[in-house]
């Protein structure tokens, strides 16, 4: 199913119109740039799950969502959008269970083996030090940095998702936004320069993980740890104050 054009599946499905006829084909239109860049950042997670035309399907379906929710787009829409669109493509992700038992099996062996190897050595152990614990070769330890850095991904986006349905009433709207957006800001402020960078270029210029590493000119497994490390501290931050 294309996304790209399949906006009159996307437009019959559940919910009740609000706007008139063919407008919501316009917004669908107008913000499915929206549902691309987002399918591009969430890609290294969807394994062999789902290809990308599921993905920009499954996020236009969110879009649809959100604009049924949020009434007519304003200048704070694409932020609410943003997070419905991502938040659909992940429930599908996890629904499908896009990581296989033995791989996540795999992966708490490997967690375990770090967590050993750090309190041996009293510090954060290099990645040669984790090969050589692990018996990981290069490739399959960047594979598993980039599944760590894909839940690390979600239960942040989780946090933020749940403060979205705020928006969708125009009196609370805009006081929840600044609230939410203080509270994000001072999240950030915990971490030290790399990793609000990492952050800030994934969400809010929705730069792919790959995306990030050519621009701090570093490997994948590189970013993939940095971006593991800033979301643990950010969720650690929102969730104590929660």
């Amino acid at each position: 199913m294309n996304a790209a054009i399949d906006f009159d599946y996307a437009a019959g499905q559940g919910g009740h119109l609000l706007f008139a006829p063919g407008a919501e084909q316009k917004w669908l239109l107008q913000y499915l740039p929206l549902v691309k860049r987002i399918v591009g950042q969430l890609s290294l997670q969807a394994n062999q799950v789902l290809d990308r035309e599921d993905m920009e399907q499954i996020g236009l379906m969110g879009l649809l969502e959100g604009l049924r929710r949020y009434g007519t787009p304003d200048e704070n829409f694409a932020g609410f959008a943003a997070m419905r669109i991502r938040g659909a493509i992940l429930d599908e992700l996890r629904r499908q269970d896009w990581r296989p038992r033995q791989v996540r099996q795999q992966a708490h062996r490997v967690r375990d083996a770090i967590r050993k190897l750090t309190r041996q050595l009293g510090r954060a152990p290099g990645e040669a030090e984790i090969l050589a614990a692990t018996g990981l070769d290069e490739q399959a330890y960047q594979d598993f940095l980039v599944a760590e850095s894909s839940e690390a991904i979600e239960s942040l986006d989780a946090l933020l998702q749940g403060g979205q349905d705020a928006f969708a009433s125009a009196e609370a709207g805009v006081e929840e936004r600044v609230l939410k957006e203080r509270l994000l800001t001072q999240a950030l402020n915990q971490l030290n320069e790399r990793e609000r960078l990492v952050l800030t270029l994934y969400y809010q210029h929705e730069l792919s993980l790959k995306e990030i590493a050519l621009v701090l000119e570093v490997s994948d497994a590189r970013v993939c740890q940095l971006s593991k490390q800033a979301i643990a501290k950010a969720c650690r931050y929102l969730t104590e104050r929660s």
